[in-house]
């Protein structure tokens, strides 16, 4: 038998699958002080899903094009904040024993856009000027704990899990050094932690829900150790062997082949095991779709007949704003109405929000020398972010009203079948956490949308009284959404729906305000995970 768990259970066996995995439980006398005992995990079914490719930086690759993602988690409580961490894999295993292959197919098979990819090659300590004589030499011993900084390891392993952006080193093994911009990643559903230390660290080792080691035989890592380091990092072959040798091998045997014991799953035979994993995203998956109902339950409940919250502010409805809500609604109108009736509205609409901003007496001398009490902003800078695609056409009544404002751009997708958001793309400006942030989408339904982008400006220490969302036309559920999870950000919009229909479009609503918009409509053979806006 191949599949064997150490308590005598039987796992792939079970399934008629053969030469799967080996899972593993108990402790044993460890013979490391950092070492600690695994968790034991239970696997549980799912139904297949269609393939996505996903890396770090993650991706997401359909079959028409690819788009980078850097995913918020999808799960908020009533109160904004997260209900669950991140779902955290710990892959372990010798160098060169295809920790990284089993990690991409582990997420291409687990089709969710909410991965994050941790590589523990990017937190090699910055080494000295006589560590980088010995490391040009290769005498400079990369396998050592030692050479690993853990202590910013698990801080940044623990920030992701619990759904914050964090700032990630960027590693250069031709130069046996770490580049000057670091790269940022935000918080995912699931996180998959990879190194040949992944499990050599007590913190490490806490952060961790499943643990599993890529076993693979000592030969095949060496050839594909000699393949990798003489084409990707221009290494000789005989400074190769020399440092497998010297380092690499003897490492291997005290500090990683000892972890072993520590793994709930032990893979033989690496990226090739498909039946072992397919097994772990079986359980991957039943912890997500966990998660997922548990907390619609409770968004439910907390949005039942609730009054419309106070920090929203709805535009008077005067004769000519009905008005203008008459033909933009009509679904007979055309584009060029349409697009001159939306204009009129945003710019009342960003006029009326302008109001909310902050303000202070300031005394100015007319030209016939008198003094005129007025009002000035009061604050550094008013900034502009718009959620692509629709709530850039929001801009230019933006920059009409605000002379010399940035603008920040942030790209966010909704899935049509799960109602959860997706972060594509990302711009903002330099110091925007010192700014007052008008955030401009042209509708908000679910709010869902909306909420990862105020995530996304907290992150970026804007604060969250300084945040005002405009938005031509929002529903009731969206409004409930964004003030119970942020109840200090201003809501600014010139009406409100009352129904989200089962495809999360307002009722009665405008339609999709993009395609209206821009004169687009999706060809009949795109999926909706590849609609370039938020569900309207």
């Amino acid at each position: 038998m191949s599949a064997v768990c150490r308590d005598g259970r039987v796992s792939a066996m079970e399934c008629g699958e053969k030469s799967a995995m080996r899972c593993t439980s108990g402790s044993g006398e460890g013979s490391l002080d950092r070492l600690l005992p695994s968790v034991n995990t239970g696997l549980a079914p799912r139904k297949r899903t269609t393939s996505q490719c996903k890396s770090e930086p993650p991706l997401l690759r359909t079959s028409k094009r690819t788009i980078y993602t850097a995913g918020r988690p999808p799960w908020y409580n009533e109160h904004g904040t997260q209900s669950k961490d991140a779902f955290v894999i710990g892959l372990c295993g010798g160098s060169a024993s295809g920790k990284t292959t089993v990690a991409r197919k582990i997420i291409e098979a687990l089709d969710v856009p909410w991965v994050v990819l941790l590589s523990m090659d990017s937190f090699y300590k910055v080494l000295t000027a006589e560590q980088q004589l010995l490391a040009a030499k290769n005498d400079y011993n990369f396998d050592h704990p030692d050479a690993f900084d853990f202590c910013l390891l698990a801080h940044t392993l623990r920030k992701l899990k619990q759904g914050k952006s964090v700032k990630i080193p960027v590693y250069d093994f031709t130069k046996h050094g770490r580049h000057k911009e670091w790269k940022t990643v935000y918080g995912a559903s699931v996180i998959i932690f990879e190194g040949i230390m992944a499990f050599a660290d007590k913190e490490l080792l806490k952060l961790l829900d499943m643990k599993i080691f890529v076993d693979t035989d000592s030969d095949i890592r060496l050839v594909r150790r000699l393949r990798r380091d003489i084409t990707e990092r221009g290494r000789d072959i005989e400074g190769v062997i020399k440092q497998y040798n010297k380092f690499v091998k003897p490492a291997f045997e005290q500090y990683i082949e000892p972890t072993m014991r520590l793994a709930d799953i032990v893979v033989p035979r690496g990226g090739g095991n498909m039946v072992a994993i397919d097994l772990i995203v079986q359980h991957v998956h039943s912890q997500l779709e966990e998660r997922e109902l548990s907390v619609r339950a409770a968004l439910a409940s907390a949005h039942q007949a609730q009054p419309l919250p106070q920090t929203l502010s709805v535009l008077e409805s005067t004769p000519q704003v009905r008005g203008m809500h008459t033909i933009i609604r009509n679904k007979e109108t055309s584009r060029d109405e349409f697009i001159f009736y939306s204009k009129r509205l945003m710019r009342l609409l960003i006029e009326r929000a302008l109001s909310f901003l902050p303000s202070q007496v300031h005394f100015v001398q007319t030209p016939q020398g008198e003094d005129y009490e007025g009002r000035t902003f009061h604050g550094k800078r008013i900034t502009g972010v718009s959620i692509l695609r629709a709530g850039e056409t929001m801009e230019p009544a933006l920059r009409a009203v605000c002379k010399d404002v940035r603008i920040g751009k942030i790209l966010i997708q909704t899935n049509q079948d799960t109602g959860e958001p997706e972060l594509h793309y990302l711009r903002l400006p330099k110091d925007i956490g010192e700014d007052h942030v008008i955030l401009m989408d042209c509708t908000v339904s679910t709010g869902a949308a909306a909420m990862m982008a105020i995530r996304v400006l907290l992150d970026h220490d804007v604060q969250e009284e300084k945040i005002l969302l405009v938005s031509l036309l929002m529903a009731e559920m969206g409004v409930h959404s964004v003030a119970y999870a942020f109840p200090q950000v201003k809501i600014m919009t010139t009406a409100v729906d009352k129904k989200v229909n089962d495809l999360f479009h307002i009722i009665p609503g405008i339609g999709n305000f993009g395609d209206r918009y821009f004169g687009t409509d999706a060809p009949p053979d795109w999926s909706d995970e590849e609609m370039d806006e938020p569900s309207c």
